[in-house]
Parts: C-alpha cells; structure tokens; sequence
C-alpha cells in the first residue's frame, strides 16, 4: 500500500504564517473558522482520507467499474467509503449554510480535497463533480430549483454531473448537436450523447443531477445558441421524493488509462425531461461556473498526485540500497548508501518537493481571494478577486498538472524498475494523474484561453494588478539582507512575465498565429513568476521564525533551491515565446 502523511503542518504554515486567515474573522464565512478549528477539522480529514480512502486506492485500480444493463458497480468499498464521507459532512465544508452546507472558507475544503485527491484520485473526483454542479445551479438556479435540487446535493446523497463533450465535438462546442424541445408544462425533452461523463452513473447515491448542454430547437447556430438544462436521473416529485426513472442512462462505460475506480460513461438522452437552468441560448455561460470550478479542482489533482508521488519516491530513495556517495560512503556499517545520498537522486526529490510546497501556496493563495470575492464587503477587493480567479484559473490548471506530472514521472524514476512494476504504486500514480493535463480544457487550450481573453479583459487590468502588487512587496523588503535572494529573483522573474506581456501586447494582435505560438512557454514563465511570488510570501513568513523550529529552517533551504534550480528556467521561455510563430509553422503540411 503506499505511504502517505497528510501534510497538516504546510497546511497550518500557510493559513497561519503566510495568509493571515485570521485577520479575516470578521468576514461572512471566517467568523466561525478559527485556527485551531480548522486545525481539529483537518486532522479528522486527514484520518478519513488515510485510513478510508487510501486503502482502496490499489484495490480500485484493479477492480474498477463494472457496467451493465441495470447500472454502474464501483470497486468494492466505495460506496462505504462514500458513506462515511457524507456521514461526516465532509462535502459539505464550503457549501452555503441555507442548504445544509457549514459555510466554512473554500480555503479550508481546498486543504481537505488535496488530501482525498492523494489518497485516491478516482474516489474523490465523485464528490468533487457534485460540488461542481451545485455551484453552477446555486449561481443560475431559480429558488424553486435550489430548493429541490441543493439540500440533497449538498448533503452528497445525490450527485452531480457536468455534461458537454459529444462524439463529434470537445472543446468546440458550437459544433454540438444534443437538442431540446419545449414542452407545454415548461419542460423540455432532451435528446443526445454525450461521452466522457465522470460520474454519469454509479451506485453511490439514490439520485444523479446531470446538467446537459443542448440546443433549443430554432436557437442560433454556434455557442451563442447553446443552453444549460438541469436532467435529473430520477424525477422530483413536490414532496421532495423521488419519482419516475427519467430516459437518460449510461450504454457504455470507457476504458481509460488511469482513474479506473472512476466511471467515465457514455450517456444517452432519449427525449429525457429537462429543466432550463438559466437564460435561454446563454447556457455556456452558466456551465463556466461549474468548468471554472472544475479547472481548479484539476488543477488540485497536479499538486495532490505530485505528493504522494513525492512522499513515496522519498520513502523508497531512504529504503533502497545502491553504490556509494560520491563523497565516501554514508553508512559505512551498510553494505551500500540509501540511494537518497545521490545528487540526482537528490535532484528529483527536491525538484518536487520545491514545487509541491509553492504549488500549495499558490492554490491556496487562489482560493483565498476566492472567498474574498464571495464574501468581503469592500467593492474594490472583490473587484481584484474577481480579477485574480479569471486569470489565475488557467495558469493553475495548466502549470500544476503538467509540472505535476512532471514530478510523477521522476517519482517514477527514482524507484527504477522497481516503479515500472505494478507492485509499487508510482505506476499508478502516473496513470492516474496523465488526465488531468487533458480533461476540463487541455493545457494547450488553457495557454490560449490565458493569452487569448485573460489577459486583454478589462483593459489588461487584472495582470497589471499583479505586477502592482508584486513590485510593493518588492518595495517593502528590497532592503532587507535575509530576503535578497528571493527579491532578485522575484524582481527577475516578474520583469520577463512583463517583457513576454509586453511582446504579446506588440506582436499577437499583429499575427495571431504569434500569440498561439507564444502560449505554452508564456503560461509557463507565468507560473514560474507566480511560484516565486510565492516562495517570497513563504520566506517571509519563515525568516519571521528562523531558529524556533527546523520546520522554517527547512522551508527557507527549499525555497533557495528553487531559486538556484528552477526560477533558471523562465529565461528560455521567454526566449522561445520572443521567437513566434515563423519557425513552428514554417514546414509544409505534407512534410510531417
């Protein structure tokens, strides 16, 4: 089985020492949420994601779902696992009190989803969706759906499903053909496949609450025609019970690479009763609510997967025995040297455990001005907030699943052959975890999305907001001896974002085959900058407390080899972003 520590002193470090959580107990949300609370709230998480959820992780893998004519069956355990999960509440941190959720910040659920995502990606992706579609319905539903659809959805007795791609159509959704049909009563009949469902069908809960993209008939072509509808599996009656099995069923299930305890359903809608959710012809609107949601959990995936790949490269780099340190033999009295005392062995580990750690704060960070957007009184901050989520969404997602998997990948290589056997859980761990750089918008499509609309909305406002804020926290602490490394090379990273912003700005309107081709490595230097920014906060915080515990003493060792190992790598993308499109789309077609 493999190794897993919940990481609940990072957690404590960045809630305490670098946000300040407490500073905000006078706002909706926080005032309950004290730190010791969500210190005691996180270790009870950290219990059900170990002992529950990790034992079941290998067992998944192996068993999967299993589909037939009368439903899904999920791997053996889930649906005592997930049992226990809704008998503790734990779905329901974040979600709105008036429908039985214990409104706590998002900034909390995030620490308690990294840990569930670790111990078992497939297992957690059940609620995480749930969660997704509750957020688009309590955004856009009518109070008449919120109060038929939330209570239960936010107690996780019933899930959730998101529901766009067709055979024919993925991130192009003008292109879908899914139609509905008003009916006299107000409903609609929906008709059509989608594919790649996660969670579409399972025996998990009593009832699914798929929301469908389709097209009403007469609706404009493209996605200015596209409309959201809320499908229920089983239809509601008045009373809240549930009433007539509803024409929408899972006819295959798909067989992935990875994320097998997970059922990815092909669902079929067959004049199935829908409910508009939302305007008419506005529906991708609302379903962004739900992506943009589900970006950032994705985005989770890359830093949780990246942990637990680390913590067992690390358990088996102290555990297996190979030749002798290059400097002498380490453990004389062995017959050879843990492979940890090698420097590339050392490479790998700490490649990850430096991106682990400023990844965390990043989301983390993220997800605090989440909440501020949702709940701080002053305008201007929820105007920032607001700024940051739309900007953020895409780096997050693309950075931390590619980078993640990055990591994963060396996990891998740190066990040797040893990893590319099914008796050590790195296999898996790079299976599981390969998806995320594909579903919910590739990251190829998040860089264009990140340089194609965020960054001119607004006028620019929100990345100029950045670097504002940025060259203050420069300002503040250029003359301050223990934190110059991490201000140069903040200074540093932040001054070739704003070249690359600036070439784009230049060069991208002018040929917009510049800008496609400038995305990748612009979206990279982006997260670079945005992890620096972070190893800054973070070094701060633990300066503040250098010699009272080796805790800060280590953070700040790990922050400088960030600095010297892989802050390095945003000057070759910003050269290769400066270079466009010329070279990359040169070569005749019938070349390749």
């Amino acid at each position: 089985m493999p190794v897993y520590h919940a990481p609940l002193r990072e957690f404590r470090f960045l809630y305490k020492d670098v946000l300040g959580v407490e500073r905000y107990a006078n706002m909706q949300g926080f005032e309950n949420a004290s730190l010791d609370l969500i210190e005691q709230i996180l270790a009870e998480g950290a219990k059900f994601a170990t002992e529950t959820l990790l034992p079941l992780n290998h067992a998944g893998d192996v068993e999967g779902c299993l589909w037939s004519p009368d439903g899904v069956k999920t791997p053996s355990g889930f649906r005592e696992a997930y049992k226990t999960m809704v008998e503790g509440g734990w779905p329901a941190l974040s979600s709105d009190p008036a429908f039985g959720g214990q409104g706590l910040p998002h900034v909390v659920n995030v620490a308690f989803n990294e840990m569930v995502t670790s111990t078992n990606m497939a297992f957690g992706m059940y609620p995480g969706l749930t969660h997704g579609a509750y957020s688009a319905i309590h955004v856009g539903g009518t109070e008449e759906q919120k109060r038929t659809y939330l209570p239960k959805m936010v107690s996780f007795e019933w899930a959730g499903t998101m529901n766009l791609t067709e055979p024919h159509c993925g991130t192009d959704l003008g292109l879908l053909r899914t139609k509905a049909v008003p009916q006299p009563d107000g409903s609609y009949k929906i008709t059509g496949q989608k594919i790649w469902i996660s969670g579409g069908e399972q025996d998990l809960t009593e009832n699914i609450i798929h929301l469908v993209l389709a097209r009403i008939e007469g609706a404009p072509a493209g996605v200015k025609g596209i409309s959201l509808f809320i499908v229920p599996k089983y239809l509601v009656n008045p009373d809240g019970s549930l009433g007539a099995r509803n024409n929408a069923f899972c006819v295959g299930l798909e067989e992935k690479m990875g994320i097998h305890g997970n059922a990815t359903c092909v669902m079929q809608y067959e004049e199935a009763t829908g409910y508009l959710i939302g305007e008419a012809n506005k529906g991708l609107n609302l379903m962004f609510v739900m992506m943009n949601e589900a970006r950032l959990g994705v985005g989770l995936q890359g830093l949780g997967m990246s942990e637990v790949a680390y913590q067992n490269a690390v358990a088996f780099a102290k555990d297996r025995r190979q030749g002798r340190s290059l400097t002498g033999p380490k453990e004389p009295d062995q017959p050879a040297d843990s492979i940890i005392a090698h420097p590339d062995v050392r490479r790998m580990l700490m490649d990850a455990k430096c991106f682990n750690e400023g990844a965390r704060a990043f989301l983390f960070w993220t997800a605090l001005y989440g909440d501020l957007l949702h709940n701080s009184p002053d305008e201007k901050v929820r105007e920032k907030a607001g700024d940051y989520m739309a900007l953020m969404t895409p780096v997050l997602k693309a950075f931390l699943t590619g980078e993640g998997f990055r990591h994963i990948s060396d996990a891998m290589q740190v066990h040797g052959g040893s990893g590319f056997t099914e008796h050590f859980p790195a296999s898996q761990f790079l299976r599981d975890s390969r998806i995320a750089m594909i579903y919910e918008g590739t990251n190829g499509v998040q860089a264009l999305d990140l340089v194609g609309r965020k960054l001119a909305a607004n006028g620019g406002r929100a990345i100029f907001s950045f670097f504002n804020e940025i060259d203050a926290f420069i300002a503040d602490h250029e003359g301050e001896a223990q934190m110059a490394p991490f201000i140069e090379g903040l200074k540093s990273a932040k001054g070739q974002l704003q070249e690359g912003t600036m070439w784009l700005m230049q060069n991208g309107m002018q040929n917009f085959d510049n800008a496609g081709a400038a995305s990748h490595d612009y979206l990279q230097l982006f997260g670079l900058t945005a992890l620096s920014y972070m190893w800054a906060l973070m070094a701060k915080a633990a300066l503040a407390n250098k010699g009272a515990d080796p805790f800060y003493d280590n953070k700040i060792v790990t922050g400088r080899y960030f600095l010297d190992r892989r802050l390095p790598e945003a000057s070759a993308h910003l050269a290769k972003l400066k270079t466009g499109a010329e070279a990359m789309m040169a070569l005749p077609v019938e070349a390749f």
